[in-house]
Protein backbone atom coordinates (compact mmCIF):
# COMPACT_ATOMS: atom_id res chain seq x y z
CA UNK A 1 0.00 0.00 0.00
CA UNK A 2 2.62 2.25 0.76
CA UNK A 3 4.23 2.09 -2.59
CA UNK A 4 0.83 2.28 -4.46
CA UNK A 5 0.44 6.07 -2.29
CA UNK A 6 3.93 7.10 -3.65
CA UNK A 7 2.77 5.91 -7.17
CA UNK A 8 0.10 8.20 -6.78
CA UNK A 9 1.91 11.16 -5.77
CA UNK A 10 1.01 11.05 -2.13
CA UNK A 11 4.11 10.54 0.16
CA UNK A 12 5.07 11.82 3.54
CA UNK A 13 3.77 14.48 5.41
CA UNK A 14 0.00 16.76 4.79
CA UNK A 15 -1.97 19.23 6.31
CA UNK A 16 -6.04 20.06 5.34
CA UNK A 17 -6.18 22.83 2.49
CA UNK A 18 -8.49 25.67 4.25
CA UNK A 19 -9.73 28.97 3.01
CA UNK A 20 -7.92 30.77 5.88
CA UNK A 21 -4.27 29.34 4.04
CA UNK A 22 -5.23 29.83 0.46
CA UNK A 23 -2.96 32.91 0.22
CA UNK A 24 0.01 30.76 1.35
CA UNK A 25 0.13 28.44 -1.67
CA UNK A 26 1.90 30.77 -4.27
CA UNK A 27 4.84 30.27 -6.42
CA UNK A 28 6.48 27.22 -4.76
CA UNK A 29 6.40 25.24 -1.88
CA UNK A 30 6.84 25.38 2.07
CA UNK A 31 9.56 22.97 2.77
CA UNK A 32 8.13 20.44 4.81
CA UNK A 33 4.65 20.18 3.14
CA UNK A 34 4.28 16.96 0.81
CA UNK A 35 0.30 17.40 -0.22
CA UNK A 36 -3.30 18.67 0.79
CA UNK A 37 -6.37 17.02 1.57
CA UNK A 38 -9.40 19.03 0.44
CA UNK A 39 -12.51 18.76 2.07
CA UNK A 40 -15.06 17.36 -0.56
CA UNK A 41 -18.33 19.56 -0.29
CA UNK A 42 -16.14 22.98 0.22
CA UNK A 43 -15.76 22.02 -4.04
CA UNK A 44 -19.04 20.52 -5.07
CA UNK A 45 -20.24 23.83 -7.36
CA UNK A 46 -20.52 24.54 -10.28
CA UNK A 47 -18.03 27.05 -10.16
CA UNK A 48 -16.84 30.41 -8.41
CA UNK A 49 -13.87 30.93 -6.08
CA UNK A 50 -13.73 27.60 -4.19
CA UNK A 51 -12.89 26.07 -7.68
CA UNK A 52 -10.64 28.43 -9.21
CA UNK A 53 -8.25 28.04 -5.44
CA UNK A 54 -8.79 24.72 -6.31
CA UNK A 55 -7.54 24.27 -10.04
CA UNK A 56 -4.25 26.77 -8.98
CA UNK A 57 -3.35 25.16 -5.95
CA UNK A 58 -3.64 21.81 -7.62
CA UNK A 59 -1.48 22.60 -10.55
CA UNK A 60 1.51 22.43 -7.94
CA UNK A 61 -0.11 20.09 -5.29
CA UNK A 62 -0.57 16.19 -4.73
CA UNK A 63 -4.02 16.01 -3.20
CA UNK A 64 -6.39 13.68 -1.38
CA UNK A 65 -10.22 14.22 -1.11
CA UNK A 66 -12.31 13.38 2.34
CA UNK A 67 -15.80 13.48 2.38
CA UNK A 68 -18.18 14.19 5.33
CA UNK A 69 -21.55 13.26 3.74
CA UNK A 70 -21.48 9.47 1.84
CA UNK A 71 -23.81 8.42 5.57
CA UNK A 72 -22.06 5.04 4.05
CA UNK A 73 -23.50 3.12 7.12
CA UNK A 74 -27.07 4.97 6.88
CA UNK A 75 -29.99 3.59 6.12
CA UNK A 76 -31.25 5.99 3.41
CA UNK A 77 -30.89 5.63 -0.29
CA UNK A 78 -27.54 6.18 -1.37
CA UNK A 79 -27.57 9.64 -3.01
CA UNK A 80 -26.94 9.19 -6.79
CA UNK A 81 -26.58 12.55 -7.20
CA UNK A 82 -24.34 13.62 -4.93
CA UNK A 83 -22.26 10.68 -6.04
CA UNK A 84 -22.17 11.90 -9.61
CA UNK A 85 -20.97 15.08 -8.27
CA UNK A 86 -17.89 13.19 -6.30
CA UNK A 87 -16.80 11.46 -8.73
CA UNK A 88 -16.99 14.77 -11.65
CA UNK A 89 -14.50 16.77 -8.99
CA UNK A 90 -12.42 13.15 -8.61
CA UNK A 91 -12.14 13.30 -12.36
CA UNK A 92 -11.11 16.97 -12.06
CA UNK A 93 -8.59 16.89 -8.84
CA UNK A 94 -6.99 13.33 -9.90
CA UNK A 95 -6.79 12.59 -6.06
CA UNK A 96 -4.43 9.98 -5.02
CA UNK A 97 -7.65 8.56 -2.95
CA UNK A 98 -11.44 9.69 -2.22
CA UNK A 99 -12.16 9.03 1.93
CA UNK A 100 -15.40 9.71 3.67
CA UNK A 101 -16.33 8.82 7.09
CA UNK A 102 -17.45 4.51 8.26
CA UNK A 103 -20.70 6.38 10.31
CA UNK A 104 -24.08 7.39 9.17
CA UNK A 105 -24.95 11.22 9.10
CA UNK A 106 -28.75 11.22 9.42
CA UNK A 107 -32.13 9.57 8.18
CA UNK A 108 -35.31 10.03 6.63
CA UNK A 109 -33.87 12.67 4.50
CA UNK A 110 -32.52 14.99 7.52
CA UNK A 111 -28.84 15.84 7.77
CA UNK A 112 -28.02 15.68 11.45
CA UNK A 113 -23.79 17.59 10.57
CA UNK A 114 -22.87 14.57 12.82
CA UNK A 115 -20.89 11.74 12.01
CA UNK A 116 -22.65 9.26 13.90
CA UNK A 117 -21.59 5.43 15.10
CA UNK A 118 -22.74 2.85 13.89
CA UNK A 119 -23.92 -0.33 15.90
CA UNK A 120 -21.25 -3.08 15.72
CA UNK A 121 -23.59 -6.10 14.44
CA UNK A 122 -23.41 -8.94 11.66
CA UNK A 123 -26.73 -7.14 10.17
CA UNK A 124 -24.62 -3.79 10.20
CA UNK A 125 -21.36 -5.45 8.08
CA UNK A 126 -23.71 -6.76 5.57
CA UNK A 127 -25.68 -3.71 5.09
CA UNK A 128 -22.71 -1.70 4.59
CA UNK A 129 -20.51 -4.16 2.76
CA UNK A 130 -23.26 -3.46 0.37
CA UNK A 131 -23.69 -0.22 0.30
CA UNK A 132 -20.10 0.24 -0.27
CA UNK A 133 -19.86 -1.96 -2.52
CA UNK A 134 -22.50 0.25 -5.08
CA UNK A 135 -20.31 3.51 -4.28
CA UNK A 136 -17.23 1.74 -5.38
CA UNK A 137 -19.02 0.92 -8.67
CA UNK A 138 -20.44 4.47 -8.57
CA UNK A 139 -16.75 6.49 -8.57
CA UNK A 140 -14.79 3.59 -10.53
CA UNK A 141 -12.39 3.65 -7.60
CA UNK A 142 -11.47 1.75 -3.84
CA UNK A 143 -13.17 4.21 -0.96
CA UNK A 144 -11.00 5.10 1.68
CA UNK A 145 -13.01 5.04 4.79
CA UNK A 146 -12.17 6.58 8.29
CA UNK A 147 -12.81 5.26 11.80
CA UNK A 148 -14.96 7.60 13.87
CA UNK A 149 -15.01 8.83 17.40
CA UNK A 150 -17.82 7.98 19.34
CA UNK A 151 -19.36 8.64 22.79
CA UNK A 152 -22.31 6.28 23.13
CA UNK A 153 -22.32 2.73 22.44
CA UNK A 154 -25.28 0.75 21.12
CA UNK A 155 -26.88 -2.43 23.34
CA UNK A 156 -27.06 -4.77 20.56
CA UNK A 157 -23.50 -4.50 19.87
CA UNK A 158 -21.92 -7.93 18.95
CA UNK A 159 -17.84 -7.33 18.42
CA UNK A 160 -15.76 -4.51 19.08
CA UNK A 161 -15.12 -1.45 17.07
CA UNK A 162 -11.50 -3.12 15.83
CA UNK A 163 -13.02 -5.80 14.63
CA UNK A 164 -15.82 -4.76 13.36
CA UNK A 165 -13.37 -2.06 11.06
CA UNK A 166 -11.13 -4.86 10.22
CA UNK A 167 -14.01 -7.24 8.79
CA UNK A 168 -15.85 -4.71 6.93
CA UNK A 169 -12.31 -3.99 5.18
CA UNK A 170 -11.65 -7.39 3.96
CA UNK A 171 -15.45 -7.87 3.43
CA UNK A 172 -15.72 -4.92 1.09
CA UNK A 173 -12.21 -4.33 -0.07
CA UNK A 174 -12.10 -0.95 1.02
CA UNK A 175 -9.36 0.87 2.47
CA UNK A 176 -9.08 2.39 5.68
CA UNK A 177 -7.79 5.92 6.54
CA UNK A 178 -6.63 5.51 10.56
CA UNK A 179 -7.25 8.62 12.62
CA UNK A 180 -5.23 7.89 15.82
CA UNK A 181 -6.74 10.79 17.26
CA UNK A 182 -10.08 9.10 16.99
CA UNK A 183 -8.84 6.05 18.32
CA UNK A 184 -7.22 7.65 21.30
CA UNK A 185 -10.66 9.63 21.96
CA UNK A 186 -12.72 6.88 21.55
CA UNK A 187 -10.42 4.71 23.79
CA UNK A 188 -10.69 7.23 26.63
CA UNK A 189 -14.09 7.36 26.23
CA UNK A 190 -15.28 3.57 26.36
CA UNK A 191 -12.13 2.13 28.25
CA UNK A 192 -11.04 -0.15 25.68
CA UNK A 193 -7.08 0.21 25.03
CA UNK A 194 -5.86 1.94 22.18
CA UNK A 195 -2.97 0.49 21.50
CA UNK A 196 -4.73 -2.94 20.99
CA UNK A 197 -7.34 -1.12 18.60
CA UNK A 198 -4.30 -0.18 16.34
CA UNK A 199 -2.74 -4.22 16.73
CA UNK A 200 -6.12 -5.29 14.95
CA UNK A 201 -5.91 -3.21 11.59
CA UNK A 202 -5.08 -4.87 8.66
CA UNK A 203 -1.82 -2.65 7.58
CA UNK A 204 -2.03 -3.74 4.35
CA UNK A 205 -5.39 -2.14 3.82
CA UNK A 206 -4.28 1.46 6.11
CA UNK A 207 -3.39 4.47 3.41
CA UNK A 208 -3.53 6.91 5.20
CA UNK A 209 -3.04 8.60 8.86
CA UNK A 210 -4.98 11.21 10.48
CA UNK A 211 -3.68 13.52 13.63
CA UNK A 212 -5.73 15.77 15.52
CA UNK A 213 -6.45 17.72 18.82
CA UNK A 214 -9.58 17.16 20.67
CA UNK A 215 -10.89 18.90 23.95
CA UNK A 216 -12.67 17.54 27.13
CA UNK A 217 -16.20 17.58 27.13
CA UNK A 218 -18.71 16.94 30.00
CA UNK A 219 -18.56 14.17 32.25
CA UNK A 220 -14.91 12.97 31.79
CA UNK A 221 -16.12 12.28 27.76
CA UNK A 222 -13.16 13.35 25.25
CA UNK A 223 -14.61 15.49 22.27
CA UNK A 224 -12.65 15.28 18.56
CA UNK A 225 -13.11 18.99 18.05
CA UNK A 226 -9.98 19.42 15.61
CA UNK A 227 -9.27 22.44 17.37
CA UNK A 228 -6.51 22.21 19.60
CA UNK A 229 -2.28 20.86 19.07
CA UNK A 230 -2.35 16.93 18.85
CA UNK A 231 -1.56 15.68 22.42
CA UNK A 232 1.54 13.84 24.37
CA UNK A 233 -1.02 10.82 24.12
CA UNK A 234 -1.97 10.73 20.60
CA UNK A 235 1.65 11.24 19.93
CA UNK A 236 2.78 8.26 21.75
CA UNK A 237 -0.20 6.05 19.99
CA UNK A 238 1.01 7.63 16.51
CA UNK A 239 4.79 5.87 17.21
CA UNK A 240 2.97 2.92 18.52
CA UNK A 241 1.20 2.87 14.80
CA UNK A 242 3.77 3.39 13.08
CA UNK A 243 5.95 0.32 14.34
CA UNK A 244 2.70 -1.36 13.91
CA UNK A 245 1.81 -0.56 10.42
CA UNK A 246 5.05 1.08 8.98
CA UNK A 247 4.83 4.25 7.59
CA UNK A 248 1.89 5.88 5.44
CA UNK A 249 1.12 9.30 4.48
CA UNK A 250 -0.09 11.49 7.78
CA UNK A 251 -1.24 14.80 7.78
CA UNK A 252 -2.71 16.95 10.93
CA UNK A 253 -6.35 17.98 11.05
CA UNK A 254 -7.43 21.57 12.03
CA UNK A 255 -11.06 23.14 10.99
CA UNK A 256 -11.10 25.86 14.28
CA UNK A 257 -9.02 28.49 15.97
CA UNK A 258 -6.77 28.00 12.64
CA UNK A 259 -3.66 29.13 13.00
CA UNK A 260 -0.71 30.75 10.74
CA UNK A 261 0.38 27.94 8.08
CA UNK A 262 3.69 28.24 9.79
CA UNK A 263 2.75 26.97 13.26
CA UNK A 264 0.85 24.00 11.50
CA UNK A 265 3.94 23.11 9.96
CA UNK A 266 5.95 23.08 13.22
CA UNK A 267 3.67 20.75 14.39
CA UNK A 268 3.75 18.72 11.09
CA UNK A 269 7.59 18.67 12.36
CA UNK A 270 6.75 16.89 15.19
CA UNK A 271 5.26 14.51 13.77
CA UNK A 272 8.42 13.86 11.08
CA UNK A 273 10.68 13.65 13.76
CA UNK A 274 8.33 10.94 15.54
CA UNK A 275 8.23 8.95 12.08
CA UNK A 276 12.13 9.20 11.67
CA UNK A 277 12.82 8.04 15.29
CA UNK A 278 10.43 5.07 15.09
CA UNK A 279 11.91 4.46 11.64
CA UNK A 280 15.53 4.35 12.55
CA UNK A 281 14.72 2.23 15.94
CA UNK A 282 12.99 -0.34 13.58
CA UNK A 283 16.05 -0.84 11.49
CA UNK A 284 18.30 -1.50 13.96
CA UNK A 285 18.28 -5.47 15.49
CA UNK A 286 16.82 -5.98 19.08
CA UNK A 287 15.38 -2.38 19.47
CA UNK A 288 19.18 -0.43 19.32
CA UNK A 289 18.57 3.06 18.80
CA UNK A 290 21.02 4.04 15.80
Amino acid sequence: MATDCIQQGIHGFGLGLRTEHYADFGPGRPPGLDWLEIISENYLVPGGKPLHQLDRIRADWPMVMHGVSLSIGGTDALDLAYLRELRALADRVQPGWVSDHLCWTGVDGHNLHDLLPLPLTEATLRHVTDRIGRVQDILGRRLVLENVSSYARFAADEMLEAEFVAELARRADCLLLLDVNNVYVSSVNHGFDAAAYIDAMPAERVVQLHLAGHSAGANGLLIDTHDTPVCAQVWDLYAHTLRRVGFRPTMIERDDHIPALAELLAELDVARNIAITVARTVAQPHGVAA
